[in-house]
């Protein structure tokens, strides 16, 4: 049965708005990488990302209706997801600084298989021998992805891995918030907390460096990109069945393909095929398999 907020169509345009700006807020932590550590980076972009959540919570009318309440019953699940957002963008800025744009970027896309796995304890979801081999098939093309064993493997292709176990964590969790709590709150306690947790870190592993001027506009542009983009995947996920979605988010790897070469100059056409394929191949299956269900 559909949720009363499903708007799948509406939700898939978001998710691919957001796929835009994540890219973009990922070309800026390549660029900036040379200079700032990753939980510098992680601390700036949760800093200016809290500016455009403040003011979708701001403008939301449905926190308005609620008499703008701080309070959720859930708030210990929103501050949780902060946390763990806090090292699943440690994680990710690291492999953007050590590895190519894309294969960093295609490795993250485990986290639909991830979520896949995850809705079972976390949903109580039942997740078919179908499903299963299609984690099983996406996984593979992870594995191709990393070449563990061979000469280029390097540990760098564990972080991309962590990070999309976390962000798939993240995402799972966004669907276990009552209805009625508006999703800027749900994006505005992950992020505040996200923000408290990446500035103790970046303390912890060295402090912050001198910030360039030049480098202040980059650093308000990653923020406003990767804020404005987690606005949206709440709302979108919250709209619709994450199965609805995760077709459209596969375009991302050829994106990143493009976007690596054309501001890199980057080409990793052995590290990425035929391992993005299969990746590509068990979200989609698993897609097909929820359409199936649906259908009887």
């Amino acid at each position: 049965m559909k949720r009363a907020t499903d708007r799948t169509g509406l939700a898939i345009v978001l998710s691919l708005v957001a796929l835009a700006l994540f890219d973009g807020m990922g070309l800026i932590i390549k660029l900036l990488s040379a200079d700032y550590s990753a939980a510098e980076l992680s601390a700036w972009r949760n800093i200016f990302g809290l500016i455009p959540a403040l003011i979708a919570l701001s403008t939301s009318r449905k926190w308005r209706e609620t008499g703008r309440r701080f309070r959720i019953r859930q708030w210990k699940l929103a501050l949780s997801r902060g946390a763990i957002v806090t090292f699943a963008q440690l994680f990710f800025y690291l492999s953007l600084g050590r590895m190519d744009f894309a294969t960093a970027s295609t490795i993250t896309y485990a986290n639909a298989l991830f979520m896949t796995a995850l809705a079972v304890p976390l949903l109580g979801e039942v997740v078919g021998w179908v499903r299963w081999g299609a984690v099983m098939v996406g996984f593979a093309g992870v594995v191709l992805v990393m070449q563990p064993g061979s000469d280029t493997f390097s540990t760098d292709a564990l972080y991309p891995l962590g990070a999309a176990f976390m962000y798939a964590l993240v995402a799972v969790t966004a669907r276990m918030f009552d209805e009625d709590v508006p999703s800027p709150l749900v994006s505005f306690y992950s992020n505040a907390a996200a923000m408290v947790g990446s500035v103790i870190l970046a303390l912890a592993l060295g402090g912050f460096s001198p910030v360039a001027m030049a480098d202040i506009p980059w650093l308000m542009a990653m923020g406003a990109f990767g804020g404005t983009a987690v606005l949206i995947i709440v709302v979108s996920q919250r709209m619709t069945e994450q199965a609805n979605l995760a077709p459209f988010s596969y375009f991302g790897i050829p994106f990143a393909f493009l976007l690596g070469w054309l501001f890199f100059g980057e080409t990793p056409w052995d590290a990425l095929f035929p391992g993005a394929i299969l990746i590509a191949a068990g979200g989609l299956l698993i897609v097909w398999r929820e359409r199936r269900k649906e259908g009887g």
